[in-house]
């Protein structure tokens, strides 16, 4: 049996937010009425039907809309998977293999090189997973997939299964059109769009192919970077240390402010380490409050999160850049012992601050930044640490204000 509160905010958020991540229509009615949007794209009426036509839907796909790992597991989790193993070793060594490239392409685009190996790291293993068909498949059945799912970002998901449609268009065929599950291309998983309008020959034999090609992957991925605002010279940002009392409400990325703003309100670099330009302007990030790690960021972090949206995937890029440039782990500890709400409740932790008016976003279960914002917004008004640290305790919390 439900309980009550549980009951009615499953009311409430289906008479909120209707039709949230769900079909609208089978697959075979998407397909029948996505030509017509198609078609009004530049694809043409024939090919549409020879590729769209014998597709079925991917049936794996709406368990991986509903558990990407980057915004469902703690960041120290995630960080722990991706950067373990082995990983940045083999990225030194793979990265030592192709220097002169790699120097080359971080001159030529004024992108770290590093952030580049980071990037190839992360999105596809330093190419190791391009050769396994169960992860990268063709990538038109994936994105239709995605697009008759409605998962949340409709247009967003549209439009990726467009440009595919193009750049398969482009080639004559469909089938060899490979990636991930989520339609992202090559050795560092461009999407569609962004192939499209940042993919870039590296290697000059006149074709862009970014799976088959480490040149042309990283050209066009940091082509792309510096499309989303990547600014060259400019590091991902400092771990810092905040003195005792510090207002955690100043852990705002909407408000960039200088370095100097915050060493005047005792905030440190860890390990002795002085900030060398005190202008910089940059943002306060707390991954997970006030007992763990502390970031002042730049605005090339916030381009890593145009790559991939995740805060999580961001961070591990920006430490992974600087491992493979011989860095250690970070020097504050996760707060490992932490506990935390499962999907039906973190669903309802933002249906909860949204009945506060505290939260104006999508009520989808991922604790993003606007919903940390919002919860530190609540922690503020109960005289709590306003740290935005989403945890079990906060269900608990808002639970007990909404009865």
């Amino acid at each position: 049996m439900i309980p009550t509160l549980a009951l009615s905010l499953l009311i409430w958020v289906a008479a909120t937010f209707p039709g949230l991540a769900q079909p609208i229509e089978s697959f075979e009615a998407f397909k029948a009425r996505f030509e017509a949007v198609a078609v009004s794209q530049g694809i043409d009426r024939d090919f549409y039907r020879a590729v769209m036509g014998p597709i079925q839907p991917d049936s794996s796909i709406p368990g991986r809309i509903s558990g990407q790992p980057e915004f469902v597991t703690p960041v120290w989790e995630y960080m722990d998977s991706r950067l373990g193993s082995g990983r940045i070793g083999r990225g030194q060594a793979a990265m030592g293999a192709n220097s002169g490239l790699f120097e080359a392409i971080g001159a030529r685009y004024g992108v770290d090189p590093y952030v580049l190996g980071a990037i190839w790291g992360m999105e596809s293993d330093y190419g190791a997973v391009l050769g396994n068909s169960s992860l990268i498949k063709p990538i038109v059945p994936s994105l239709a997939t995605l697009a008759h799912q409605r998962r949340g970002r409709v247009v967003e998901d549209e439009a990726e299964l467009i440009a595919a449609l193009r750049i398969a268009q482009s080639r004559g065929r469909a089938d060899t059109l490979v990636g991930s599950w989520a339609g992202a291309l090559g050795h560092l998983q461009l999407i569609p769009t962004a192939y499209l309008q940042y993919g870039q020959d590296g290697d000059g034999d006149g074709v862009v192919d970014v799976h088959a090609s480490l040149a042309d992957a990283l050209a066009s991925s940091a082509n792309y970077l510096r499309g989303l605002g990547y600014q060259p010279g400019l590091d991902w940002g400092f771990e810092v240390q905040l003195p005792e009392g510090f207002d955690y409400l100043l852990a705002d990325r909407e408000n960039f402010r200088q370095v100097r703003f915050f060493a005047e309100r005792g905030v440190v670099r860890v390990g002795g380490r002085q900030f060398t330009d005190l202008g910089t302007e940059v943002f306060l990030y707390v991954p997970a409050g006030a007992s763990g790690p502390k970031f002042l960021m730049t605005r090339n972090y916030l381009v890593f999160k145009g790559y991939n949206f995740s805060d999580s995937y961001a961070l591990s890029i920006a430490h992974l850049t600087d491992r493979l440039k011989g860095a250690g782990p970070f020097v504050a500890p996760w707060p490992r012992q932490a506990q935390f709400p499962n999907r039906n409740q973190r669903v309802e932790i933002q249906t909860m601050l949204a009945r506060l008016g505290l939260y104006q976003g999508v009520v989808e279960g991922n604790l993003g930044p606007i919903t940390q914002a919002a919860y530190a917004r609540f922690q503020a008004s109960r005289g709590l640490v306003a740290d935005g640290f989403v945890t079990l305790e906060a269900h608990r919390l808002l639970a007990q204000a909404v009865q």
